[in-house]
């Protein structure tokens, strides 16, 4: 969680004088949902989604935007998910099945959220949490 304070404050003065200064965290459907994964890693994703909104009202004022992205399970060369299809394939075929699209996310599928989030054309999105996983999750998100 720190690492993320402190990359905030740190970039501050030069979000301050940005035209377009814009704040993108990643947390993951970890932080919405009680899953597989251990507790204190949903914990602290769901911690940066709050972090995020309490950014996203304080800076308003000055005109800095503050989002998270909120990915699914991820599929990637040497990733996570890669090693866990070949190392415990029972978890792996578990995960898959309970994707409804019958699919893990591909990088670059998380990436455009993040970049359309982090750009003027969402210049009047701010506090908000973009779930990206293919309808993974179960909740409603209000």
């Amino acid at each position: 969680m720190m690492h993320s304070v402190r990359l905030v404050n740190a970039a501050m003065p030069w979000l301050e004088k940005s035209d377009a200064a814009s704040i993108t965290l990643i947390s993951s459907v970890s932080g919405r949902e009680v899953d597989f994964t251990g507790p204190a890693y949903g914990a602290f994703k769901a911690a940066l989604v709050h972090y995020a909104q309490g950014l996203a009202m304080k800076l308003a004022p000055k005109g800095i935007r503050a989002n998270t992205v909120s990915p699914g399970n991820t599929y990637f060369d040497g990733g996570i998910w890669q090693s866990i299809e070949k190392n415990n394939p029972d978890l792996f075929a578990e995960a898959l099945a309970m994707n409804p699209m019958g699919r893990m996310a591909r990088p670059e599928e998380i990436a455009r959220g993040v970049v359309f989030l982090a750009s003027p054309a969402s210049s009047f999105t701010s506090g908000t949490n973009l779930v990206v996983d293919g309808a993974l999750t179960k909740g409603v998100q209000l």
